[in-house]
C-alpha cells in the first residue's frame, strides 16, 4: 500500500507520522528536553538486590533506578525468538532447560557491583526504566547481539532461498562471539552491503567496550540515534514512497544520512516548503486531537470508549445511534465488527500497551463471537507490536496484551488533570455545600465565637447564596451564629475552609 513519512521538525520537538493509504497509522514524538532512552547502553551499579522479587535495582544515572529482572540477567535469548523463524523453537527449548536450574538473582548479582545494561523499556508513569544485560545494537540490515552465538532471520523475509542466502552471507563474515538477527531491510541486498553493516556494528561495539573501561559508573556508554535517523533506519524502506520534511536543516541531515546508507532511496527524501503547517496539510494534526479523546465514533453511529488506568486499558463498545435494519443480533454483530477495525487502529495510533480489556456488546450466538474474535486477530496481524489475545467470553470480553516499550500518545502529550487528580470527575457543588454544613455543625458545637467565615470556590458560593440558602439560614437560627460566605477563585471546587471569628 502507498505510504509516506511526514516529519515536523521544530526547535523543541520533532514529530513524525506514518501514513498508509493517506491514513495516519503511527505517530512518533521526540522532545529535546524529554528525549527517550530506550536502546541506550549504560555502565550502571547494582543498588539493591531483591530476592523476594528476583530482581535488582540499578543506578544508571537517572532520577529513578532501573529495574533488572533475573530473566534479563540469566538468559534473554528468548527475547529474540519472536523476531526469528524456525530458530525460535530451538531457543525456547534451550531457555526452558537453563531456567530449570532455578538460578537465583542473589547468586548472579551483588550490591555495589558494576554492570553494563541496555534500556529495553522506557520509564513509564511511576516506574523506572527496565534494563537487560544482553545487548542488542540495531543497524540498517542487521541487529548485533554480543555474546550470543546465533544467527536468526526476520519472519518477514518469507522466501526460503533468500533466507538461506542471507544466512550464508552473515555466517561467512560474522565476527567471533557475536550473534545476528537479519532484518527485513536486508532482503535483496548484496554481500558488500551486509558486510559493511557488520563491520560498522562491530566497530561500534568495540568503542562501547573501550569506553566502559575508562569511565566510572553510572555512565552513558552509547546513545541511541535521534528520532529522524531512527525512523530512517527502521521504517524508511522501499515500501515507503517518500519522506517529507518541513525543516531545511533536518532535510539536509536526513538526505546526507540516506545517501550514505541507502542511496537508492535518497530521491524519496523531499523538502516541504508550503506555507501551511505540514501536519495540518496532511491531516495529521486533527488525528492527534482525535487520538486524545475518550470517545471515538464509528461510521455506523456506534462508538467506543477508551479509558486508560495505571494497570490496564479498557475499551467499551456501544451501538450509540446505530439501530440496524434487521435483527438486534445482526445490529450488535455489525457494530462489534466495525469496532474491531477501529480498536486495532486506535491501539497502534495511540501506542497503547500492557493489559487491555475489550468489552464488546453481548452476542447470543457462539458463531458470532467467533467471527468477532477472528476479525480481531486479523486486524492485529498487521500491528508491528507483539500482541496476545484470549478467547472471547460469553459476556463479550476479550483480554489481550500489546507490547509496550514507551509511553502512550496520551501520556506523552498530556498531564494528569490537577483538578480531578486523574479520576475524570470531581465532587458536585451540592456535595461540597453539604460537607460545609456538616463542618459548620461540628465547629459551632465546640466554639464560643459568634461568627463563622466560610471560604469556598465561587461556584459553591453561588449555590450557598441561592439554592442552598435555606440550609445556611437554618444553621444560623439553630446555633445563633452568623455565617459569612467568601468566594475564592483560587480554590479547588472541592476545597473549603471554615474559620470561627
Amino acid at each position: 500500500m502507498p505510504s509516506q513519512l511526514i516529519v515536523n521538525a521544530g526547535r523543541e520537538e520533532t514529530r513524525i507520522a506514518l501514513l498508509e493509504n493517506n491514513v495516519v497509522t503511527d505517530i512518533f514524538i521526540d522532545r529535546k528536553k524529554d528525549r527517550g532512552i530506550a536502546g541506550n547502553i549504560y555502565k550502571g551499579r547494582i543498588m539493591k538486590v531483591l530476592p523476594g522479587m528476583q530482581a535488582a535495582f540499578v543506578d544508571i544515572g537517572l532520577e529513578k533506578s532501573a529495574f533488572l529482572y533475573v530473566g534479563d540477567v540469566f538468559d534473554s535469548a528468548s527475547e529474540y525468538a519472536p523476531m526469528m523463524e524456525d530458530e525460535g523453537i530451538e531457543m525456547e527449548a534451550e531457555t526452558k532447560r537453563k531456567r530449570s536450574h532455578a538460578v537465583q538473582i542473589e547468586d548472579l548479582l551483588q550490591e555495589g557491583q558494576d554492570i553494563v545494561v541496555q534500556v529495553s523499556k522506557e520509564p513509564i508513569s511511576t516506574k523506572g526504566a527496565r534494563v537487560t544485560t544482553y545487548i542488542s545494537i540495531p543497524g540498517r540490515y542487521l541487529v548485533v547481539m554480543p555474546g550470543v552465538n546465533h544467527i536468526g532471520v526476520s519472519r518477514r523475509v518469507e522466501n526460503g532461498e533468500e533466507r538461506k542466502r542471507l544466512r550464508e552471507i552473515v555466517q561467512a563474515v560474522r565476527k567471533p562471539n557475536m550473534g545476528y538477527i537479519i532484518r527485513t531491510a536486508s532482503e535483496g541486498k548484496s554481500e558488500d552491503e551486509i558486510r559493511s553493516d557488520i563491520e560498522f556494528l562491530g566497530r561500534l561495539w568495540e568503542n562501547i567496550q573501550r569506553k566502559r573501561e575508562k569511565v566510572s559508573s553510572p555512565a552513558l556508554l552509547h546513545n541511541e540515534l535521534d528520532l529522524v535517523f531512527r525512523v530512517i533506519r527502521d521504517a524508511f524502506t522501499s515500501d515507503v514512497d517518500r519522506m517529507v520534511i518541513d525543516s531545511e536543516e533536518e532535510y539536509q541531515r536526513a538526505r546526507e544520512y540516506v545517501e550514505s546508507y541507502i542511496p537508492s532511496l535518497a530521491r524519496r527524501v523531499k523538502h516541504y516548503d508550503d506555507d501551511d503547517p505540514i501536519f495540518e496539510h496532511y491531516g495529521v494534526e486533527i488525528e492527534i486531537s482525535r487520538a486524545l479523546g475518550r470517545k471515538v465514533w464509528l461510521k455506523s453511529g456506534g462508538y467506543i470508549i477508551i479509558d486508560q488506568t495505571e494497570a490496564l486499558t479498557t475499551i467499551d463498545v456501544n451501538t450509540g445511534r446505530y439501530v440496524g435494519k434487521r435483527s438486534l443480533e445482526d445490529t450488535i454483530l455489525k457494530t462489534n465488527l466495525e469496532a474491531v477495525r477501529e480498536i486495532a487502529y486506535q491501539l497502534r495510533l495511540r501506542n497503547i500497551g500492557g493489559i487491555i480489556i475489550l468489552d464488546f456488546i453481548d452476542m447470543e450466538r457462539e458463531d458470532n463471537r467467533r467471527k468477532v474474535h477472528h476479525a480481531l486477530q486479523e486486524a492485529l496481524s498487521h500491528d508491528r507490536a507483539k500482541t496476545t489475545i484470549s478467547h472471547i467470553s460469553p459476556l463479550g470480553l476479550i483480554e489481550m496484551t500489546r507490547k509496550r516499550v514507551r509511553d502512550s500518545l496520551g501520556r506523552a502529550l498530556c498531564d494528569t488533570c490537577p483538578y480531578c487528580d486523574g479520576r475524570g470527575f470531581i465532587k458536585s457543588c451540592r456535595t461540597v455545600c453539604y460537607e460545609v454544613f456538616r463542618e459548620l455543625q461540628k465547629s459551632f458545637g465546640a466554639a464560643e465565637e459568634k461568627k463563622a467565615l466560610v471560604t469556598v470556590h465561587p461556584a459553591v458560593a453561588d449555590m450557598l447564596y441561592d439554592e442552598e440558602r435555606q440550609g445556611v439560614e437554618e444553621l444560623e437560627r439553630e446555633f445563633g451564629k452568623k455565617i459569612v460566605i467568601k468566594a475564592d477563585p483560587n480554590m479547588h471546587q472541592e476545597q473549603f475552609e471554615v474559620v470561627m471569628v
